[in-house]
Order: structure tokens, then C-alpha cells, then sequence
């Protein structure tokens, strides 16, 4: 979510006067709004997504909800130290956080473990352990409509009787230590992006969201008019016309079998009715095709953590493959390839399929991405149910990402077009008239510079290094992932840095090159690139033959905030991924809406950008997606590149020789062995 006080007074249209009462108090309102911590809650692109559609929705009037779990500990904050990332726990809630409210009056418990009983009077899930689930409510401000949305975040909390009730009659201060175990479950944010790792703790949290927002979701609707009718049996037959859940990834998948649970075992419908609800009720978002982020759940796991929820996935499984069946008899691989559970080694439940077949509605984040999951990664599932499979390119909050961030341009173009394309960025295209408005250029221009002095005055404040304001700002700033090729870029830095000791005295038009993102704690690889950009960037920047024509930036701790300030002051945004490898991106937009250049690859939201802003207008390079298929058929050898380009081999070589670590000759070893060997 990053801050929220300039983007409330910016919704609420109370900026200036705010910024005029608090002059007049003697202080400076920026640097009060840099006191505040970063609400850091989600890892990337998903939870950032998240956190814009909260924004639109309001803004949009809409009856809507976010929900998830207030993480003491959000997503960790970087240090660079010797080049190296390392990790430091996120306190964000250290001086308190004014803009929650707990509201302890909502708190539901949540139940995990125990057993199942089947008895005359139906399926009884008992001898659970409890977790109490304790909202804190934020508000989520429309803009300039008199409209204020929640975003509610549970807190794990242990109910008074915990680890007292049963055989402890002895040590009361252990069982009061022990507590910390139930609430360890909303106490750190699992740092990962685009990688599954099947902890039981991830999945005790992945549950605990979703019971509770069920709870919530059921308890809201039974207290409105809607809910009430006279025949117990039709009591839910409204639910999808008032109730519609989104679920974003297969985080929440668990809210599928947890709705049947409530709907069959405790509200006692058929399984029929209850099925035919669940289905209307959800919807599924998926955010991306690789396979190693895909989550497939342990049966073992579940079956000792929530053992109803199994037997639940398993009818359900039971009822879709005999369906599949009756529709392909003797096509046994084809009732493997769609089962909800994995078979081969430890049995698994795939969540991606648990949500196709538990939602009316399928989509992806870009009109390439929906393609692939469609025809590839889903493709079995399309061919059964064409119709559910949509496409819902993602989009980006003008608020935070023009208006706040970049009121300068934003004003300027005010001036042009009116106010109202804040609410409707359609409106932009009046812009096309002004393209020969030579003086609104040279402003436009103007707004662009002024942006890049006072962030060129930020990072040499922060990082002691000496920018060029009029130099090109080259930034490429996302988590750090191998299919981001972050890698690609360096090797990129290293040939410009070649090509200007070779040729001192030739024209090279000066740049800043800077990259900044976070890499997963676990994963090796991508913090070996962290740290050979920083390698790179101490031979390249301390170079005298170099001077100012080149310097190399790795930013430290990329959030919200710290976004807010480069991508305004940014040329050229670097969006490279391998295409169909990036679901959608949302950071390319960011850049576009202010005023940069794209270099990308014809991947994710890139295509439809070109699309829209004509392709003579991005610089769009690389292997399309039909390219890459062909390439992977073919096999790649990345020997053959090496051999072919001497710029290449040179940049290779220096990496495997040393150049860049002297002290430690094969530090990247493992980088230079996956480019040729490994090299997805």
C-alpha cells in the first residue's frame, strides 16, 4: 500500500490546504510525509495491483472490499552492505499506525487441525485447535466523491483459554508463553515473488485470511435486507447477486472447499445448491505461468491441517473427473492432466485447478498472458468451458502514480485538457492535438528535468555518488527475478563501459543506469546478480576514462515510496523480460503515464502499449513468444552466441576472469555456468 497521508489528501482534495496550515505551523509537509513507514504487505506486482484496484474501486463508487492479514512484519527491508543484499526485519508497526482501527467487536475464530466426524446429522469437523482472527480497518478514500471504502486486515490473536483448557494443569507461564504460536500465524510476510514454498506456516495463513473474510462475508450478509427470507432452504439462493469474491492467485484457493464447508456442513444445503452458489460466487485471477510458482499443496499437509477441507477437494475432484469422463470416456490421460490432485511421488492438490473448476470466471492480467493460459497452461480446462476464460488487462491508479507522484506534469496537462481525466485516463488522447505545441513540449520537457535534478540531488545525497542531471536516466527497477533479466542489462552496462574505454573521444550520449529491486532471501541466483551490478557499478564509476558518461546506481530497498520518486524522473523504463514470461507488468505503465521512453520485449502489457502508443513510439526489441517456443524446440546453445559476438565474449569474460572481483577471481562462477549451461 506504501503511505497513505498524501494520497488521503489528495483523494479528499484537502492537499493544499494542508500543506498551507501546516507552513504556517513553521513545518515543511514533505518532510512530515517522509516519517512515515511504508505499509509493505505484499511482495510485487500482485499485492501493488491490489492495492490500485482498492484506490479505483472507491473512487469508482463501488460496495467493495479488500481483505488480507496485517502482517507485523511486511516484506523485509533491504540493505546493500559490501554489494551483497541483506535482509533486516520490517517494524513498520514500531511508532503505531494512525490510519487502523482494530475492531475487536468482529473478532471470529478460526479452526485448524482435529478430525472429522460423520454422524446422522451430518459431517462434524472437531477437536480443532482455535485462533482468534481480530480485524483492523483502514480506509480506502475515493477520490473527490465522498466515498470511504475498508480495507480489513486480520490479526492473529490466542483465545484466553489457549494451551489452558485441556491437560495443562501444570505450567500456567508456559501455556501463557505458547500463545505466541497461534499469533506467529499473522506475524511476517513470506517474501516471495513468483515462487511457491509449501511451508505449513504459509498454509495456516493462506486459511486464515479465508475463513475469517467467509465469516465476515456471511455474517454482512445474513444483517442485510437481502439475506432475510422466510424458507430456511432459500435463505442463500441470493448470495452470488449480493456477494462476489476475486480471488487474486491461488493464495485464497482455500475459500472454495471453506464455502462448501459452511454451505453443506453447517447451513446444511445439498451438495448440489452449495456447489452451484460456490461457483457463481468466485472468481479466479491468475498472475502467472511459471511452473515453479504454481501452488501444489502436500495431500499430507492438508489432510493433518484442515482434514475436512480434503475430503472436500476430493468430492469435489470426484464429481469433475467423473464429468470429464461421461465427456471423453477411455481418456485416462486426460482425467490425469485435469485432476485437481497430482499424482507420481508425494500427492499434491493443485490450486490453479481447484480454482477453474470452483470459479464462473477465469482470467489473466494482459491480452497475451490470457492467450497462453488459455491455450497452454489451461488449455484442457478452455477447451471444456470456452466461456470462462476472460482477459482483464491490468491498469494502475492515476492518482498515486501521476498525481501524487508528479504534480508537475499532472498540472501541465490540466491546463490542456481539464481535470476530469484523473478519473478517466481515456481522456489523454485530447493530448494528441498538442504534438506540435512547441512551447507545451519544451514544458513538458521542462517538468521532466526538473524531476530528474531533484532525484539526482536525492541519490546523491543517499549514495555520495556525483549524477549528471542532463544525462539519460536508465532505470530498471522490479524484484529481482533470472526471467526479469536484470542480468541482461548488466551485460548490457559492461559492453557501454567497453565501448567508452575502446573509443574514449567518440560521441556516447551520457548515462545513469539504475537498478533497483529486492531478491527473494532464499534465492541464490537472483542475489548473485545484486551483487554483480554492484561489482560492475564500483569498476565502471570510479573509472577516470569513464568520467561522467557512465554511472551505475544499484537503488537500495525499492518500495512504494522510493518508486514514487524515481519513476517520475526516469527516460528510459527497462521492461525486458523474456516474452511470455511477464503475466502483464504494472511498473511499464507507471513510466509511460510519466513521460518515459520504453526499451521492452513484446511481453505482458508491453504489447498492448505498443498497441496503443504505436510501435514507432517504444523501442521494442528481442524474440517474440513464437520465437522463443521455436528457440526452446530447437535447443539453445548459448556457446554459439559467445563464439559469434566479440562484445559478448569480452563482457563473458571479464565477469569469469575477475575483472569485476580481483579479491575473489571465480566469485561468479555460478552466474557465468548458468548463462551457458542453465540459461531459462
Amino acid at each position: 500500500m506504501g503511505r497513505t497521508l498524501q494520497n488521503t489528501m489528495i483523494n479528499l482534495g484537502l492537499q493544499n490546504a494542508c500543506d498551507e496550515a501546516i507552513y504556517q505551523l513553521g513545518l515543511d509537509m514533505e518532510e512530515l510525509e517522509e516519517i512515515e513507514e511504508d505499509a509493505g504487505l505484499g511482495n510485487g506486482g500482485l499485492g501493488r495491483l491490489a492495492a490500485c484496484f482498492l484506490d479505483s474501486m472507491a473512487t469508482l463508487g463501488l460496495a467493495a472490499y479488500g481483505y488480507g492479514i496485517r502482517y507485523e512484519y511486511g516484506i523485509f527491508n533491504q540493505k546493500i552492505r559490501d554489494g551483497w543484499q541483506v535482509e533486516e526485519a520490517d517494524d513498520w508497526l514500531r511508532h503505531g499506525n494512525p490510519w487502523e482501527k482494530a475492531r475487536p467487536e468482529y473478532m471470529l475464530p478460526v479452526h485448524f487441525y482435529g478430525r472429522v466426524e460423520h454422524a446422522a446429522t451430518g459431517t462434524k469437523w472437531v477437536d480443532t485447535q482455535v485462533v482468534l482472527a481480530l480485524p483492523y480497518d483502514t480506509p480506502v478514500p475515493g477520490y473527490m466523491n465522498n466515498t470511504v471504502n475498508t480495507m480489513r486486515l486480520w490479526s492473529a490473536r490466542a483465545p484466553n483459554d489457549f494451551n489452558l483448557r485441556d491437560f495443562n494443569v501444570g505450567d500456567y507461564i508456559q501455556a501463557v508463553l505458547d500463545r505466541n504460536l497461534a499469533e506467529n500465524i499473522s506475524r511476517v510476510l513470506y517474501p516471495n515473488d513468483n515462487f511457491f514454498e509449501g511451508k505449513e506456516l504459509r498454509l495456516k495463513q493462506e486459511y486464515f485470511v479465508v475463513a475469517a473474510t467467509l465469516q465476515d462475508i456471511i455474517r454482512r450478509f445474513k444483517a442485510s435486507k437481502f439475506g432475510s427470507t422466510d424458507s430456511v432452504r432459500t435463505v442463500f439462493d441470493s448470495f452470488p447477486e449480493q456477494v462476489a469474491i476475486q480471488l487474486n492467485d491461488t493464495h485464497p484457493a482455500m475459500a472454495i472447499p471453506e464455502l462448501m464447508r459452511i454451505f453443506v456442513d453447517i447451513e446444511k444445503l445439498p451438495w448440489n445448491k452449495a456447489w452451484d452458489i460456490t461457483k457463481q460466487t468466485f472468481a479466479y485471477t491468475n498472475h502467472t505461468v511459471l511452473p515453479e510458482a504454481l501452488e501444489r499443496w502436500p495431500v499430507d499437509l492438508v489432510e493433518k491441517l484442515l482434514p475436512r477441507h480434503l475430503q472436500i477437494i476430493y468430492e469435489i475432484n470426484q464429481r469433475h473427473l467423473d464429468h470429464i469422463a461421461f465427456l471423453f470416456p477411455n481418456d485416462v490421460d486426460r482425467l490425469r492432466r485435469m485432476s485437481l490432485i497430482e499424482e507420481g511421488g508425494t500427492k499434491r492438490i493443485n490450486m490453479a485447478h481447484l480454482c477453474i473448476v470452483g470459479s464462473h470466471a477465469v482470467n489473466g492480467v494482459a491480452k497475451i498472458h490470457s492467450e497462453i493460459v488459455k491455450n497452454e497452461v489451461f488449455k484442457d480446462f478452455a477447451a471444456l468451458e470456452p466461456e470462462k476464460f476472460q482477459n482483464k488487462t491490468n491498469g494502475i491508479t492515476p492518482r498515486r502514480w501521476l498525481l501524487l507522484c508528479n504534480p508537475g506534469l499532472a498540472e501541465l496537462i490540466a491546463q490542456k485538457i481539464g481535470e476530469d481525466y484523473v478519473r478517466d485516463l481515456s481522456q489523454l488522447t485530447k493530448l494528441h492535438e498538442f504534438v506540435d505545441d512547441d512551447l507545451f513540449i519544451r514544458e513538458v520537457a521542462k517538468v521532466k528535468q526538473e524531476n530528474k535534478v531533484k532525484f539526482a540531488l536525492y541519490l546523491e545525497k543517499e549514495y555520495k555518488v556525483k549524477i549528471n542531471p542532463s544525462s539519460m536516466f536508465d532505470v530498471h527497477v522490479k524484484r529481482i527475478h533470472e526471467y526479469k533479466r536484470q542480468l541482461m542489462n548488466c551485460l548490457h552496462i559492461i559492453t557501454m563501459y567497453n565501448r567508452i574505454r575502446r573509443d574514449p573521444v567518440k560521441l556516447f550520449v551520457p548515462r545513469t543506469v539504475i537498478i533497483g529491486g529486492k531478491a527473494a532471501p532464499g534465492y541464490h541466483m537472483a542475489k548473485m546478480i545484486i551483487k554483480l551490478i554492484n561489482a560492475v557499478a564500483q569498476v565502471v564509476n570510479n573509472d577516470p576514462v569513464v568520467g561522467s558518461k557512465l554511472k551505475v546506481i544499484f537503488l537500495e530497498n525499492y518500495r512504494v515510496s522510493l518508486a514514487e520518486k524515481v519513476i517520475p524522473a526516469t527516460d528510459l523504463s527497462e521492461q525486458i523480460s523474456t516474452a511470455g514470461t511477464e503475466a502483464s507488468g504494472t511498473g511499464n505503465m507507471k513510466f509511460m503515464l510519466n513521460g518515459a521512453l520504453t526499451i521492452g520485449t513484446m511481453d505482458g502489457a508491453n504489447v498492448e502499449m505498443a498497441e496503443e502508443a504505436g510501435e514507432e513510439n517504444l523501442f521494442i526489441f528481442g524474440m517474440r513468444v513464437e520465437d522463443v517456443t521455436e528457440l526452446d524446440r530447437e535447443g539453445y546453445n548459448a556457446q554459439v552466441y559467445y563464439d559469434r559476438l566479440p562484445e559478448l565474449k569480452q563482457a563473458i569474460d571479464q565477469i569469469k576472469s575477475g575483472f569485476f572481483s580481483p579479491k575473489e577471481p571465480d566469485l561468479f562462477k555460478d552466474v557465468v555456468n548458468m548463462l551457458f549451461h542453465h540459461d531459462r
